[in-house]
């Protein structure tokens, strides 16, 4: 599998971990009630932080198709970029429960594999 394929794949794996994370979080008791307060913790929702996590769960949506069409230099630092942004939003907005946890963990692992990928990416191999 060729460099390119091989994060765009790890950025699938991102995703659908990301959303699933967020599918059980709201089977989690008590969370609904609380969200439907206009709080999250002690997070006030409104529309701009609504934006906000909106843009920040756009990059992986988006890597997944830049990673596929970007030249080799672009590619490697979009990806290395995208992945700090969304290691730090993953451990940083994330919960404390287990579920959550464990989903964060394949998260980071796939996003600290893209990093290695994009840093060991050659541009002689670009195309391999």
């Amino acid at each position: 599998m060729n460099t390119k394929l091989r994060i765009s794949s790890l950025w699938i794996v991102v995703l659908f971990n990301m959303l699933f994370a967020d599918v059980l979080s709201f089977m989690t008791p008590g969370f609904l009630r609380e969200i439907m307060t206009g709080y999250a913790g002690s997070l006030r929702i409104n529309q701009e932080i609504l934006l906000v996590f909106a843009v920040l769960l756009e990059i992986p949506i988006t890597m997944i198709f830049l990673s596929r069409i970007l030249e080799w230099r672009a590619n490697r630092l979009t990806n290395i970029v995208a992945c700090v942004i969304t290691i730090a939003f993953t451990i940083g907005g994330g919960s404390a429960t287990l579920h959550y946890i464990f989903f964060a963990t394949v998260e980071v692992v796939c996003m600290l594999l893209i990093v290695w990928y994009a840093w060991k990416w050659r541009q002689d191999v670009a195309a391999a």
